[in-house]
């Protein structure tokens, strides 16, 4: 069974979709027995289709392939339940949703400064997204690592 990675994002249309999507990809060709999900504090009706055209274009040119598509989730506590590990992706932006509507969830939370599109690009946030992914890939291999038997 597979232990997740829970990205929780403002919308889940743009940040935490990318995140997500990125992870699943290498953490399939690492062979991680890992797999992530995305949820958002505000989902819009307002947002377009089912995925940011950003989200979609970075995936595209990393040659990621999308698989299938769904509308943005809300966040609920069940999926904090499920996760073994937990990244907001702006601090400053999730924090105060976190204290207002699962307070007791915020020590286990993993916060990260990567910026929506009021404050920066998608050239600026989605490689800022991808090397933080890379660094999270990079501790969980170390740790299957340490963990497999020595024989």
């Amino acid at each position: 069974m597979k232990e997740k990675v829970l990205f929780v994002c403002t919308g889940n249309y743009y940040r935490s979709r990318f995140a997500e999507i990125l992870f699943n990809h290498w953490a399939k060709q690492q062979d991680l027995a890992w797999e992530a999900f995305s949820r958002g504090f505000r989902p819009s009706s307002r947002n377009v289709g089912e995925m940011s055209v950003y989200t979609f274009e970075g995936l595209k040119e990393r040659d990621i392939p999308i698989g299938e598509v769904r509308f943005p989730l809300k966040l609920e506590e069940k999926d904090l339940a499920s996760a073994a590990q937990i990244i907001a992706l702006k601090e400053a932006e999730h924090r105060q949703y976190l204290e207002k509507e699962f307070p007791h969830w915020i020590e286990q939370v993993t916060f990260w400064h990567v910026h929506d599109l009021d404050v920066a690009s998608p050239e600026e946030a989605l490689p800022q997204i991808e090397m933080q992914v890379e660094r999270l890939i990079e501790q969980l291999t170390q740790k299957k690592d340490k963990e497999l038997p020595r024989g």
